[in-house]
């Protein structure tokens, strides 16, 4: 092969390469555009507003629930606040406003509805950071009797082991659960322990207010 057509083919092959690298250069930089972008439209937005448990539909707000209320692109108005024993909360701005017997999204509703007096479309997010309201009583022939938070599902034997179980001369098949806060006042539902424990019978799904009672 002469040298003429040695120069020719290196020079082309030159120029490929060159192309190559250059479009590739392009290519990066395309990505990483999108991925600025994207990272953008994350820190911005405001559904990256973090909403863990606590924002359950059902959950009922009540005293001593501890509350994050989170105002989007506003840190000042946002803040971790107590419910009182009177039911309210206090925030800036928004002053002192009715929490107990709200579910989250309710509330954040309300807050949203007084903020938009000072701020153009508020974005609020209400956390129930600590359930500390729904609460349980178990009495009687138990290690540790008192008043427990009922956090999570909890049956009468979950109760029973969180009170550290029955003492020596505890009637366990005549256990029953009084139940508040139904037509013709309290309700006495009865519990025989070795009965569940044997599948002979079904466990109690406790509601806030039950108190348990072990004679």
């Amino acid at each position: 092969m002469s040298r003429s057509k040695i120069k020719i083919i290196t020079t082309t092959l030159l120029g490929f390469s060159l192309v190559t690298v250059e479009f590739g250069a392009a290519q990066a930089l395309k990505v990483e555009g999108r991925s600025g972008a994207a990272n953008a439209v994350g820190k911005n937005s405001p559904a990256t507003v973090s909403t863990p448990i606590a924002r359950e539909v059902d959950y009922i707000i009540g005293p001593d629930d501890v509350l994050s209320v989170n105002v989007w692109k506003e840190p000042d108005l946002s803040r971790s606040v107590p419910v009182r024993p009177d039911g309210k909360i206090t925030l800036p701005l928004v002053g002192d406003i009715q929490a107990n017997g709200a579910t989250p999204i309710k509330l954040q509703a309300a807050i949203e509805k007084s903020l938009s007096e000072y701020i153009s479309k508020p974005v609020v997010t209400v956390i129930v950071q600590e359930a500390r309201s729904h609460k349980f009583n178990i009495i009687g022939e138990v290690h540790k009797p008192g008043t427990y938070v009922l956090s999570a599902p909890m049956t009468v034997l979950d109760a029973i082991a969180l009170a550290g179980g029955f003492r020596e001369w505890a009637k366990v098949k005549s256990i029953y659960v009084l139940r508040e806060g139904l037509p013709g006042g309290p309700q006495r539902i009865p519990f025989n322990y070795k009965a569940v424990v044997k599948g002979a019978s079904t466990d109690v799904q406790l509601k806030v207010k039950d108190t348990i009672v072990v004679p």
